[in-house]
C-alpha cells in the first residue's frame, strides 16, 4: 500500500542509535532509507520547549553524530543529549526527496519559532528551495504532517491558523522569499561584503523602498538572521565571520516581536550587548570612533529628523551612518506619520539620488500583504494617492472583499463576526486619529472613546485585563491581545502589522468636497500630524495634509483578505456608496 500520509514516530532521545524495533516493517524504507525530517524537543519545569529541527538522508547516522559528536562541541546539543526527558519525532513520507525535506525543515523552523511555548529553536541555517519535482505538493504534505504532530502534543503543535495569525510568524526570517526579495537580498549582501573588505569605509547607506505590504519587513528579518549565522565563529564566510550586526526598531509593538524572535533564535545578544533595540538607545550607546559593521533599520521612515526627549541630535539616520560601516534602511515615505519624522523634500530627494547613484537604491514593487487583484489595489491607491473615489471593482480575481457600512455599530458587528469565525484570522477595528486619546491616562474616570452619535468604543490599549492575561500580553502585539476586539486601534498600534479583515472608521479629518477627498486638520486629534514643522532655515511649514494622507494609507493597507469601511463624513460616505452602486449596475 502506498504511504500517501505522513509517517511519524516518537521515541526517547537517550540512546545513541534509533530504536528500530518500534518501526513497522512497511515503514522502515521511508524512515531509514529515504530523506526524513526530525524534531528533537525537551521541556523545562515550566513546560517551555527547546527544539531542534533538522533533515537528513540518513537518520541513523545523523542521530549518532548529534549525540556523540555535536554534544561535545555545542551546548544546545549537550543539553538535549544529557536530558532524561528529551524526545524525537522522525517524519517520513513516500514523496520525500532532498529538496522537499529541506523546504519542510525551513517551514517547520518558521512554525516552531512562532509557537508561544517554544523558547529556543536550535538550527543554524535557512534552506529555502527553488522549484523542484513535486514542489507543488509541499504545502499540502506539510499541513498533513502538522495535523498528525498535533495528535502527539497540542501545546507544541497548535492549530496552523493560530500560528499564521501571530506577529511572530509574519515577521519570521524563515518565510520563503519571492524572486524579487531574493534578488534584493543578494544585492544587499554583495554590497555589505564589498564594503566590509575595505577597512576604512563607514557610512555606506542602502535604502530598500516599497509601499506598505511589499515584503520589506520579511526581507529585513531574513537578512538579519542570515548575517548573524554568517558571523559565527564556525562560519565559512571569511568576510562576515565575527562581524557585528544590529536590528533597530522604532515602533514599540514591533520591537516586542523582534526581541522575542531574536531570543528564540539566540541572536539577541552580541557579547553582553543587545542586538535588537531602538535607534535612540543604539545612538546613545555606540560611538563614532568605533563603528559597528552592519545596522538594519526596519521602518526607517519612523526615524527622527529633529531632537525629541532622549534623542538630542538633529537626524537619527545621519547619526547611525556615523556609527556603522553599512546601514540598510527600509523606507516608505508614505508611512511618515509625524512632523518629527518629516524630511524636507530637497533633503530626501538629494539623499535618495545619492543612494541611487551608488547603485544602493532597491525598490520592491510586488504587493504581498493585500490578497487582492490589480483593480482592487488600484482602487485603494486611488483613494489615497489621487484622492478620488472611483467605482468599486467587481468580482475581484482573488476574492478580496471590500464592504461599505452605514453605521459604525454594523461595522463593529461585522468585524466581530469575522474575528469569531475560526476560518478567518485576526480582524480588528481601526480609525483615523480623530478622537482624543492620551496614552497612559484616562479621560476622567473612564477610557478615551471613539464616539460617533450614540455609538462608542474605547481607543487602543485601555481595556482592563487580569494578571495572567497582562503577563501574556507583554509579548503580544496589540491586535493579538484577545481583549482588543473590544477596542479601536490607531496607526500607532497597527503600523507594521496586518489583519485578516480590517474595519476602518474614516473619521471627520477625511472629507469629500467638490469631487475630491480632502484632509481637514481641524478635525484631527493627532498633534504630531497637524502641528507645524520647523525647517532647517528656521521657517515653519504645515505638513498636515501629507501626514493625514499617510495616516489613511497605513490604515487602508492593513487588511489581507478584506477591507470594511465606514466614513463619518456624509459626503464621503455617499461617494463611496455611489461608486459601489455604479459598479453593481455594470
Amino acid at each position: 500500500m502506498p504511504h500517501l500520509k505522513p509517517i511519524i514516530y516518537e521515541m526517547n532521545y537517550e540512546k545513541e542509535i534509533i530504536d528500530q524495533d518500534i518501526i513497522k516493517e512497511e515503514d522502515k524504507k521511508y524512515i531509514l532509507s529515504y530523506p526524513t525530517v526530525y524534531i528533537v524537543k525537551d521541556a523545562d519545569k515550566q513546560l517551555n520547549y527547546s527544539v531542534y529541527v533538522g533533515e537528513t538522508s540518513d537518520i541513523k547516522r545523523r542521530t549518532i553524530e548529534h549525540i556523540s559528536v555535536d554534544s561535545k562541541e555545542r551546548t544546545d546539543w549537550r543539553e538535549l543529549a544529557d536530558s532524561k526527558t528529551s524526545e524525537m519525532y522522525i517524519i517520513g513520507h513516500e514523496h520525500f526527496n532532498k529538496s522537499m525535506t529541506l523546504d519542510i525543515e525551513n517551514k517547520m523552523m518558521q512554525y516552531m519559532a512562532s509557537v508561544d511555548v517554544v523558547k529556543k529553536v536550535n538550527n543554524r541555517r535557512t534552506n529555502q528551495q527553488n522549484l523542484y519535482y513535486s514542489h507543488d505538493e509541499m504545502e499540502k504534505i506539510f499541513s498533513k504532517i502538522w495535523r498528525k504532530l498535533r495528535k502527539f502534543d497540542k501545546r507544541l503543535f497548535p492549530l496552523e491558523r493560530t500560528i499564521r495569525d501571530s506577529a511572530l510568524f509574519k515577521a519570521s526570517p524563515f518565510h520563503k522569499l519571492t524572486d524579487e526579495q531574493l534578488d534584493a537580498k543578494d544585492r544587499i549582501m554583495a554590497t555589505i561584503e564589498a564594503n566590509l573588505t575595505s577597512k576604512t569605509n563607514k557610512g555606506q547607506l542602502i535604502v530598500v523602498e516599497g509601499d506598505a505590504g511589499s515584503g520589506k519587513t520579511v526581507l529585513m528579518s531574513s537578512l538579519f538572521y542570515e548575517l548573524n549565522q554568517l558571523a559565527k565563529d564556525e562560519s565559512e564566510n571569511p568576510i562576515l565571520r565575527n562581524t557585528s550586526q544590529f536590528l533597530l526598531i522604532n515602533h514599540d509593538q514591533q520591537l516586542k516581536v523582534y526581541e522575542e524572535i531574536a531570543q528564540k533564535l539566540e541572536i539577541f545578544k552580541l557579547g553582553k550587548q543587545e542586538t535588537v533595540l531602538k535607534p535612540t538607545r543604539f545612538i546613545n550607546r555606540y560611538s563614532e570612533d568605533n563603528p559597528v559593521d552592519v545596522v538594519i533599520v526596519d521602518e526607517a521612515h519612523l526615524l527622527l529628523t529633529q531632537g525629541k526627549q532622549s534623542y538630542t541630535g538633529q537626524n537619527q539616520l545621519n547619526d547611525l551612518l556615523k556609527r556603522a560601516r553599512v546601514v540598510v534602511a527600509v523606507f516608505d515615505k508614505k508611512q511618515i506619520l509625524s512632523r518629527e519624522q518629516y524630511w524636507e523634500p530637497d533633503q530626501l530627494d538629494s539623499l535618495l539620488a545619492d543612494v541611487e547613484k551608488q547603485g544602493n537604491l532597491i525598490s520592491l514593487k510586488n504587493q504581498l500583504r493585500i490578497n487582492a487583484g490589480r483593480e482592487t489595489i488600484a482602487w485603494i491607491r486611488s483613494l489615497i494617492d489621487e484622492q478620488t473615489v472611483k467605482p468599486l471593482p467587481q468580482n475581484d480575481e482573488k476574492n478580496y472583499e471590500i464592504k461599505l457600512f452605514d453605521s459604525p455599530a454594523v461595522l463593529q458587528k461585522a468585524i466581530e463576526d469575522k474575528a469569531r469565525d475560526e476560518n478567518f484570522g485576526i480582524s480588528r477595528l481601526l480609525a483615523t486619529f480623530d478622537w482624543k486619546y492620551i496614552n497612559g491616562k484616562k479621560d476622567g474616570d473612564h477610557p478615551w472613546y471613539v464616539k460617533i452619535g450614540d455609538w462608542q468604543m474605547p481607543w487602543n490599549l485601555q481595556l482592563p485585563v487580569d494578571k495572567v492575561q497582562k503577563k501574556q500580553n507583554k509579548k503580544l502585539a496589540w491586535a493579538e491581545q484577545p481583549q482588543t476586539i473590544g477596542e479601536v486601534g490607531s496607526t500607532f498600534t497597527i503600523q507594521g502589522f496586518d489583519l485578516n479583515y480590517a474595519g476602518v472608521i474614516i473619521g471627520p479629518s477625511v472629507k469629500y468636497r467638490n469631487g475630491r477627498i480632502v484632509f481637514d486638520k481641524a478635525a484631527s486629534e493627532n498633534n504630531k500630524a497637524k502641528q507645524r514643522r520647523s525647517l532647517k532655515d528656521g521657517s515653519k511649514v504645515d505638513v498636515s495634509e501629507e501626514m493625514l494622507r499617510n495616516e489613511l494609507n497605513v490604515l487602508l493597507s492593513r487588511g489581507v483578505n478584506g477591507l470594511y469601511l465606514y466614513a463619518v463624513d456624509d459626503e464621503l460616505r455617499a461617494a463611496l456608496k455611489k461608486g459601489a452602486v455604479l459598479n453593481d449596475r455594470k
